[in-house]
């Protein structure tokens, strides 16, 4: 167990957008209301997935929906004491701890909004190892557990539980209400015992968002270096491409937010394009070549500068940019990760392959 301080929530918050391979929701929103609980209430306790009790009761917290409507919808406060409260008197139980669905972008903040108000331990994990676009699409589905019970609110004060006999049929109750709330609600789902924490779930995704903000946050202190080398080093991953942002097409349609957009490279990569699908999170990445990199594995968007992510809700065309791709955790590496988050899956025609392999092939 550790405390988390406001720095190391703001390096959470900073490593997190990076880990939301361009969605998962912008963090600053988020940020700012965690900074203002723990104002009033102190530290954060962060718990190893080892350190929760096997029979306690865990309660994952995010928002759902387009993270582009997030951006003018603001939340009313009440929501999140709302579906947790609800799924609590749904279970009959009390809560241990909460945790993320999922670390990528602002959902990864969401349960230290909660945990900083309620007084509650976070538990060092998640359920994706980055953000995904659909409910299913979680460690969780993939060991066989059912999402059983969900609950639903919005800043009108709306409310909703929801008995998915799984999780595809998760995303299919659930899309259609999130948006009747105005595409984007804030969500209590996949309520967990800590032995099924420790087994489903990926393990200190919360302490690695944080690794990675501390390096971005401390790169305007350095003399010399790349902060985008560095993140390439840290992900263990490859640089795509270096460039600007020369085409953008992006709508939100059917709850999430969609698009391309094409970089042309600069500097090193001159002559060079490469054009990305996404589907609120980055999903395909091509070049005149072939494929660059695709989901489950991480394809990220940095400020050619600073190193700062940015989420495919606040694209702009002219930006300066870095492409980079990075291994997705082993879970989503199995026929039934390749199943439910890979290329196919949004209908692109085109089979998994490692990005390693990939650049491998290539180099």
């Amino acid at each position: 167990m550790r405390l988390l301080n406001e720095d190391a929530v703001r390096n959470i918050a900073l490593g997190a957008a990076v880990l939301g391979t361009g969605g998962g929701g912008d963090t600053a929103i988020g940020l700012y209301i965690a900074l203002d609980e723990m104002r009033r209430n102190g530290p954060i306790e962060l718990l190893d997935v080892n350190e929760v009790p096997a029979s306690a009761l865990i309660l994952p917290t995010s928002m759902m929906g387009a993270p582009a409507v997030s951006i003018e919808k603001l939340p009313s406060g009440r929501e999140l004491d709302i579906v947790f409260d609800d799924m609590q008197v749904a279970l009959g139980k009390r809560a241990f701890a909460t945790m993320p669905v999922e670390i990528g972008g602002g959902n990864s903040l969401v349960p230290l909004i909660l945990a900083a108000r309620r007084r509650l331990p976070v538990v060092d994990a998640d359920a994706m190892g980055r953000a995904f676009p659909e409910y299913q699409m979680v460690s969780f589905h993939l060991h066989g557990l059912a999402a059983r019970i969900a609950t639903f609110a919005d800043e009108r004060g709306n409310r909703a539980t929801v008995h998915p006999c799984d999780g595809e049929w998760g995303e299919r109750l659930c899309r259609p209400l999130v948006d009747a709330m105005g595409a984007n609600a804030t969500a209590c789902d996949f309520p967990l015992t800590g032995e099924e924490v420790r087994r489903c779930a990926i393990p200190g995704t919360v302490t690695l968002a944080e690794e990675i903000g501390r390096l971005i946050s401390r790169a305007g202190d350095r003399q010399t270096g790349n902060v985008v080398t560095d993140l390439v080093d840290a992900l263990n991953g490859y640089l795509l491409i270096e460039g600007k942002i020369v085409d953008l097409k992006r709508r939100t349609m059917g709850g999430f937010t969609r698009g391309s957009m094409t970089i042309a490279g600069i500097e090193q990569d001159i002559g060079r394009s490469v054009t990305v699908n996404f589907q609120n999170e980055f999903l395909v990445a091509r070049d005149a070549q072939g494929v660059l990199a695709t989901t489950p594995d991480l394809i990220t968007l940095v400020d050619h500068e600073t190193g700062h992510a940015i989420p495919t809700e606040t694209l702009t065309y002219g930006m300066r940019v870095a492409l980079l791709a990075c291994p997705c955790h082993d879970q989503w590496r199995t026929e039934e990760g390749v199943r439910t988050t890979g290329p196919r899956y949004f209908g692109y025609e085109v089979d998994y392959e490692p990005v390693e392999s990939i650049a491998r092939r290539r180099a």
